[in-house]
């Protein structure tokens, strides 16, 4: 079911790993630790374990990069298996809260990143329809996103020879939140011509065509959103077709008016509360938004924050545990899949604290009338809540905590591949630390060799990436304030040479692959706190871990006890390495690895197809003209005539004349 494509076999002590996990798999154990130290192929491990317990599998990243960095890798491992990606699709998101002491009311305020929109609805749809899934995901994964008994429900089913209406067809697609769209189509929308009804899926990238005779579907195809030219191959056959909602929260109509009545009930009893309590004007808003609301839903089927009525209909109880992806998992698969916590010292720590922060924020909300009660409910889970729905879990670190040690089974993977030791770790005093990085920056540039440094704050990173330009030192900063996609960019840029060193704050640390990396530098190692801890710098001292030239350096004037226990560590594994290395006669090696593909192209999307820029220059030729709207040739004339520019301007005359004929036939 699940087929890995690797050019590597396990080597080391990856296989002793590998046949431990998966033992622990088949004996039914809950909770088991990978501890294996950067650069031991972990990623692999689960990889191989994965293939061999047949398991569909879901991976918690503690952060975006991260996660976004074992997507590309699971992809690369399971090209023809379903790997998705899930994290929260919001670029920037300003909550909704309230501040009573300058009585300021903050609205919900997001921008959805809809390509990873896009792949959070791949991601449930694979797990509804196929078994051979891997989902990696953030921790937004626990939070709310409607039940996946309803989210089954809505689904549009169709298939060669049925009988229906085409009306009754875009009806359904309009409650599934697909927009009909002749002249934009998008993902989320659908167009109508003649007897033919085109849908674009929220979460393919690819075309489906429905024809209708006498009331009868006489035909399904795929096509290409862009050139409206079909997909023909042994995949492109079918029969039958289901198209799944373009939104995780829907409302079932008929579910609508029970639900409707208790949300009415208790916005009596809740505004007449408000109103003993004197507070009137809390009463008259909360009134004013509920019916709002309502009205909006019965009207459109949606309103935006329509998660906070998500416990009426889904039926649960005040206080029950909202729907996550977790629910997915187990409502499509049982207790038959597998869980793998990424960096656990880190994710555990945020599974169990979001909860709370979230019941601050709605608590004030609730109060002051703007929210009814049932907004507590939509919610992460808390960790109590979390822990029970899972029953196989692999955390894997290079520093496990002590709650994950407690209550797991161990297997430690300390040898790498590769041969590479732990890097030497070099302490030198705080003062004048930026010259002396300085003249190690310069010294490793020459030799196209990269550098990380790690700072206590963003600000300091900013500054000193200034500073080390100011240099003609070509440096970049990387910290939370960079979008999602754009933070993958950074990496790559560096290990292609564009950038020769990267500063950040604690982003440094768990996962970054970065075999050029021949130097860590660690800015104010003596600051004892969480960013200066011994997990800290144990973790952030592995990124040196690549390459067999790299080295640590520690600026500090005193030793804490946080650096003592972290470079002890690191000592005992380098002893455990060489001795491993000289007994089977292993030379170390700094690996090579590719720069993979993007995880999405970051190229300017077109609007009318939501497609990357790159896909019109190289399928223009393909482009059927009957297919494009006079909305679609206007936006793709512009976009050919600026490309057939730059082609000319780069002598490439030949393409530039083929764009100069392809626009000249969209005018005509």
């Amino acid at each position: 079911m699940f087929h890995l494509i690797s050019s590597f076999k396990p080597t080391g002590d990856q296989p002793q790993a590998i046949e431990k996990l998966i033992e622990g798999v088949k004996k039914g154990l809950k909770n088991q630790v990978l501890l294996g130290v950067t650069g031991s192929g972990k990623t692999f491990t689960i990889a191989n374990v994965i293939q061999k317990t047949k398991l569909p599998t879901l991976i918690i990243s503690h952060n975006k990069t991260l996660a976004g960095q074992l997507y590309q890798e699971f992809r690369d491992f399971f090209p023809n298996n379903a790997v998705s990606y899930f994290v929260s699709y919001y670029d920037f998101y300003q909550p909704e809260a309230y501040i009573p002491t300058t009585d300021t009311y903050i609205e919900k305020e997001a921008e959805i990143n809809e390509r990873i929109d896009k792949l959070r609805l791949q991601s449930t749809t694979n797990i509804l329809t196929r078994k051979d899934v891997i989902v990696v995901a953030s921790v937004s994964c626990i939070y709310n996103i409607g039940s996946p008994t309803e989210y089954r429900k809505h689904i549009l089913e169709l298939g060669i020879g049925k009988v229906v209406d085409p009306r009754s067809v875009m009806k359904r697609l309009i409650e599934l939140q697909y927009e009909r769209s002749e002249f934009e189509f998008k993902r989320s929308t659908f167009r109508v011509r003649g007897n033919r009804i085109d849908i674009y899926p929220a979460y393919e990238d690819i075309g489906y065509g429905i024809v209708i005779e006498d009331q009868k579907i006489r035909k399904l195809d795929k096509f290409d959103p862009l050139t409206g030219q079909l997909l023909i191959n042994d995949h492109s056959q079918i029969t039958k077709l289901a198209i799944y909602p373009a939104k995780h929260f829907m409302t079932d109509p008929n579910a609508f008016k029970s639900a409707e009545q208790q949300i009415r009930d208790d916005l009596k009893k809740e505004s007449e509360t408000l109103k003993k309590q004197n507070k009137l004007v809390e009463a008259q808003r909360l009134v004013q938004r509920v019916n709002y609301d309502l009205e909006m839903i019965k009207e459109v089927g949606y309103v935006n924050g329509i998660e906070n009525y998500s416990r009426y209909f889904d039926g649960r109880k005040i206080g029950d545990p909202p729907y996550s992806l977790v629910d997915y998992f187990n409502t499509t698969y049982g207790n038959d899949w597998l869980m793998v916590i990424d960096e656990s010292h880190m994710t555990v720590p945020q599974l169990r604290g979001m909860y709370n922060g979230d019941y601050s924020r709605k608590k004030t909300l609730i109060e002051f009338g703007f929210r009814l009660k049932a907004a507590f409910d939509n919610r992460p889970l808390k960790f109590d809540e979390f822990y029970p729905k899972t029953s196989k879990i692999i955390y894997v670190s290079a520093t496990p905590d002590e709650w994950e040690i407690k209550r797991s089974t161990v297997t430690e993977q300390l040898i790498r591949p590769t041969g590479i030791i732990d890097p030497e770790v070099i302490i030198r005093p705080a003062k004048g630390e930026v010259q002396d990085l300085v003249t190690e920056i310069e010294m490793r540039s020459r030799n196209k060799e990269k550098v990380l440094v790690t700072t206590l704050t963003k600000k300091t990173s900013e500054d000193l990436s200034k500073y080390l330009k100011e240099k003609d030192i070509k440096a970049s900063y990387l910290h939370s304030d960079i979008e999602t996609l754009e933070r993958s960019d950074i990496l790559d840029k560096l290990r292609k040479g564009e950038y020769d060193v990267l500063i950040g704050v604690n982003l440094l640390r768990e996962g970054l692959d970065l075999p050029e990396v021949t130097l860590v530098a660690i800015m104010d190692a003596d600051k004892e706190g969480f960013l200066r801890s011994r997990t800290s710098l144990i973790q952030t001292m592995g990124r040196a871990a690549r390459n067999i030239a790299s080295k640590v350096i520690l600026y500090a004037d005193d030793k804490t006890k946080s650096i003592q226990a972290a470079v002890d560590e690191i000592n005992r594994r380098r002893a455990y390495q060489q001795k491993y290395n000289l007994e089977n006669h292993i030379t170390p090696k700094t690996i090579y690895k590719p720069i993979r593909e993007r995880i999405i192209e970051q190229e300017e999307e077109n609007v009318y197809t939501g497609l990357s820029d790159k896909k019109v220059i190289y399928d223009f030729e393909k482009i059927t003209i009957d297919s494009l709207t006079p909305y679609d040739k206007k936006k793709l004339v512009k976009r050919l005539e600026s490309e057939m520019k730059k082609q000319a301007e780069n002598l490439n005359f030949e393409l530039a004349i083929k764009m100069r004929d392809k626009i000249k036939e969209i005018k005509s």
